[in-house]
């Protein structure tokens, strides 16, 4: 009964990650790879899209829990329109947006030129400005399924404690403070470490709004590998997807560990 699955298991996920190891298996890659120039941006960008767009995701997931929780009529509508940008296709919406940013016939800059009489900056020229847009668009795609999961957390509250609270005077800040963080920790937590492997993967954000420009100055691990097939360099391509591993592999750790108490 078993073997079905173990073929499977074989043939899509150990035969392509044996044999992309394979690919990556000479030290001269790697040489190369941590020779050019880029890979260190990339490894850069790579750390700060992370900390920046995980956290910033995490603690507005947090506070926007607390908001769609309430049982009002007008809160369940603003919940189903919320949830269209984790619901909506990836390529359509990012492309959409990188539509809007183009410095010469752009919504953005047309309605600054329409407004004020002068040219809109090019966005997408700027690698700080260009990287900043690329989290914004993970933050703004990922952010609606983090927040149902956390709204689902503190659901699973028994409302009694928040009743005994209020008879005692507690603030809303207090109720947060010793009721909802105490029961949400534990999940927060694993949330947070699952988005972290999610976004170390996150291929669309990045790719589909800036392409790794200007000057693959935006590039992260997750799209490093197209540069390199690009250039035809398949073993690099390879290489810089197994450096991914030593932070990829700690948080798998962790988190099946806290899922295993």
């Amino acid at each position: 009964m078993v073997v079905p699955y173990l073929l499977v298991f074989a043939i899509f996920v150990l035969y392509p990650v044996g044999y992309g190891l394979w690919l990556a298996r000479h030290p001269e890659s790697y040489s190369k790879l941590f020779d050019d120039p880029i890979f260190f941006r990339t490894a850069i960008n790579t750390i700060v899209f992370v900390v920046v767009a995980v956290n910033v995701k995490m603690i507005i997931a947090l506070g926007l829990s607390g908001f769609f929780v309430q049982q009002r009529w007008w809160i369940k509508i603003l919940s189903m329109l919320f949830i269209l940008p984790w619901a909506v296709p990836s390529i359509p919406t990012i492309l959409s947006v990188r539509f809007m940013l183009n410095p010469e016939w752009g919504v953005i800059n047309s309605t600054i030129f329409k407004l004020t009489g002068l040219d809109g900056p090019n966005w997408l020229n700027d690698p700080t400005l260009a990287l900043s847009f690329s989290m914004l668009m993970h933050i703004w795609k990922s952010l609606p399924f983090w927040t149902l999961i956390l709204i689902a957390g503190r659901m699973a509250i028994p409302a009694e404690q928040y009743e005994a609270a209020s008879v005692d005077g507690a603030t809303r800040w207090q109720k947060f403070r010793f009721i909802s963080w105490p029961a949400m920790r534990s999940l927060f937590f694993t949330s947070t470490i699952l988005s972290m492997i999610w976004t170390l993967g996150d291929f669309n954000s990045v790719y589909l709004l800036t392409g790794g420009g200007p000057a693959d100055l935006t590039h992260v691990l997750a799209t490093l590998g197209i540069r390199y097939l690009r250039l035809d360099q398949i073993e690099l391509a390879m290489a810089s997807i197994v450096v991914a591993l030593p932070l990829v592999l700690p948080l798998v750790y962790v988190m099946m560990k806290r899922l295993s108490k």
